[in-house]
C-alpha cells in the first residue's frame, strides 16, 4: 500500500491517507516551516489488536507472521521505514510508541477504533514497544522491536532452579511409622530469574523451593544437612515440624564441605515450613532456602486426582524489576521489605511458562502452599474457583474452611486447599495483593475437558488466550 504525507513544520500527518484515527511519523524531514509532499512506501507493515490475556493487558498480532502471537517480537531491518497498526480490541483507552525512534500514537477508545505510527528504524538493536497510559506497560502492554541483526547479549545458560510443583512425593497411605532419612544440600549457584535475568540462589538440593518431604506422625526422621564444598558460607536447617533447639537448627550449622545431622520423631501432623537459620537468617531465605515437610496423619491424606506444590518467595535485588544480567542482593532493600520481584517456585515464570500444572474437568485438586517470605504475606487466590476445603494455618486435624475465596498466609506458614475443577480454562493462581502480579507472583492451572452451559455460560466469544 503506498500513502501520501503532508509535512508541516517536519510533522508528518497520515491519518487521512491510512484511514486510521492518529497515525504519526517519527522521523523529521525538510526544513521547517516548509509545506512539503512526500510519497513513501512502508518496508514492514504490522498490524496488533489490543486485548486481555492471561490476568494482563497485551498486544496480540492480528495477522501474517504475528497471527494470534501474545506483545510479538517485530522484527525489522536497519533502516526500513516501519508501519505498525493498532485495532483496540477490547475498548479500553490506547496508544502505542516506540520512544527510541519518537514515533507515538494518538489514544483510541471504543472496540475497532484504529490507529497507527510510522517511522524508520534507523539503527540497530532491540527497542520497546508499548502502550504510554499509566500502568499499562506494568500491566504488560509491552513487546520488543528488533531492527536488524542488534548485537546479542549473552544468552542465559543458567542452571534451571525452579522447582516443579507436580513432585511431590508418594503418600504414605495406611503404613505404620517408620525409619526416614532425609539427605538436603545446601548450594549457592546462579540460576535462572527470567528470561534474561540471573541471580546467585542459595538453594537446598538446588532447587527453589527446596524437596517436598513426605513423612508421616510417629515416623522418626534423621536429617543429614550437607554443604557443598564450593559454597561461601554457612548454612543450617530449620523444621517447624521438629520439637528440639532451633528445630534442627542448634546442630546443623554446616561450614563448606561438611555434613551434620540430627534426627526426630514427627509428632504432629500437619503442613510445615523449613528453610535455613543461619544469620542473617532473612538473606538465607530470600536466596532461596526454603521448603516444606508434610506430615500426614495415621491412615493418610484422603486420595485426590492431583496434587500440586507451591511456594511463595520474594527477592530483593540492587537492580529493579525487569533488568537483565546478574541480579545482585541488596541489603537495603530487604531490611525495607520492598522487593523487586516475587515468585511461584523460584523463578518468575515457573508457573506460566516453565511447568505446566494441569487437570481434567472432574478433578480434585490439592495444593500444599506454602510462603517462604521471607516477609510477606500472602492472600492466596485462584482466580475463577472457589475452595471446597481449606486446612486453615494448614492444620489438617481441624475441620476445614468450606467455600473460601481467598486465605491468607503468613511467612513462615502453610496451607492446604482442595477444590473441583467443574469447568475447562487457564485459572490464574495469584496473591490477591494483585500489584505482586506484576513483579512476576503469577501462576496458571490449565483445565482440559468438556464445558458445562448449566456452570458457566456466556453469548461473548472467549479470548483463545485466556486458556478457554
Amino acid at each position: 500500500m503506498r500513502f501520501f504525507d503532508r509535512l508541516l513544520g517536519g510533522a508528518l500527518l497520515c491519518a487521512a491517507s491510512l484511514g486510521l484515527a492518529g497515525a504519526a511519523w517519527a522521523e523529521h524531514a525538510g526544513a521547517p516551516g516548509t509545506d512539503q509532499t512526500v510519497t513513501y512506501k512502508p518496508d514492514v507493515t504490522f498490524t496488533l489488536r489490543t486485548s486481555i490475556s492471561g490476568g494482563k493487558l497485551v498486544f496480540i498480532g492480528d495477522r501474517g507472521a504475528i497471527a494470534d502471537a501474545v506483545n510479538p517480537d517485530l522484527k525489522v531491518p536497519e533502516g526500513a521505514v516501519v508501519q505498525i497498526n493498532l485495532i483496540n480490541g477490547d475498548g479500553a483507552t490506547h496508544d502505542i510508541a516506540v520512544p527510541d525512534f519518537h514515533a507515538h500514537s494518538d489514544q483510541i477508545s471504543g472496540k475497532n477504533a484504529a490507529t497507527a505510527i510510522v517511522f524508520r528504524a534507523s539503527k540497530n538493536g532491540t527497542y520497546e514497544y508499548l502502550c504510554t497510559l499509566p500502568g499499562h506497560k506494568a500491566a504488560g502492554m509491552v513487546g520488543k522491536l528488533v531492527v536488524g541483526e542488534p548485537s546479542q547479549e549473552a544468552r542465559i545458560e543458567a542452571p534451571q532452579i525452579a522447582h516443579d510443583p507436580s513432585i511431590v512425593g508418594t503418600p504414605v497411605g495406611k503404613r505404620g511409622p517408620q525409619m526416614v532419612t532425609v539427605d538436603l544440600l545446601t548450594t549457592e549457584v546462579e540460576g535462572r530469574l527470567g528470561d534474561n535475568s540471573t541471580y546467585r540462589f542459595w538453594t537446598f538440593n538446588n532447587k527453589v523451593p527446596g524437596p517436598f518431604i513426605r513423612v508421616r506422625v510417629g515416623d522418626t526422621v534423621t536429617v543429614n544437612v550437607s554443604n557443598a564444598k564450593d559454597s561461601t558460607h554457612i548454612h543450617s536447617v530449620d523444621f517447624h515440624a521438629v520439637t528440639g533447639p532451633g528445630g534442627g537448627a542448634a546442630v546443623t550449622q554446616v561450614p563448606p564441605g561438611q555434613t551434620k545431622s540430627f534426627s526426630f520423631k514427627a509428632q504432629h501432623p500437619g503442613l510445615f515450613v523449613y528453610h535455613c537459620a543461619t544469620p542473617m537468617v532473612a538473606q538465607h531465605i530470600t536466596n532461596g532456602m526454603y521448603g516444606m515437610i508434610l506430615v500426614e496423619p495415621e491412615g493418610g491424606l484422603p486420595k485426590v486426582d492431583r496434587e500440586f506444590y507451591v511456594m511463595q518467595g520474594e527477592l530483593y535485588t540492587a537492580q529493579a524489576h525487569g533488568g537483565s544480567g546478574l541480579q545482585e542482593f541488596s541489603l537495603e532493600k530487604l531490611l525495607a521489605e520492598n522487593p523487586e520481584h516475587m515468585m511461584f517456585n523460584g523463578s518468575m515464570d515457573a508457573l506460566t511458562k516453565i511447568y505446566h500444572m494441569e487437570s481434567r474437568v472432574g478433578d480434585t485438586v490439592r495444593i500444599f502452599f506454602g510462603v517462604g517470605g521471607p516477609n510477606l504475606t500472602s492472600s492466596f487466590h485462584v482466580i475463577g474457583e472457589v475452595f471446597d476445603r481449606v486446612y486453615d494455618q494448614a492444620s489438617l486435624t481441624s475441620k476445614p474452611l468450606t467455600d473460601v475465596q481467598t486465605t491468607l498466609v503468613p511467612p513462615g506458614g502453610a496451607t492446604m486447599v482442595e477444590f473441583k475443577t467443574d469447568y475447562p480454562g487457564r485459572y490464574l493462581l495469584v496473591d490477591h495483593a494483585l500489584s505482586r502480579v506484576e513483579k512476576g507472583l503469577a501462576g496458571f492451572l490449565t483445565v482440559k475437558g468438556k464445558e458445562d452451559p448449566a456452570i458457566f455460560h456466556s453469548d461473548e466469544p472467549v479470548d483463545p488466550h485466556s486458556g478457554h
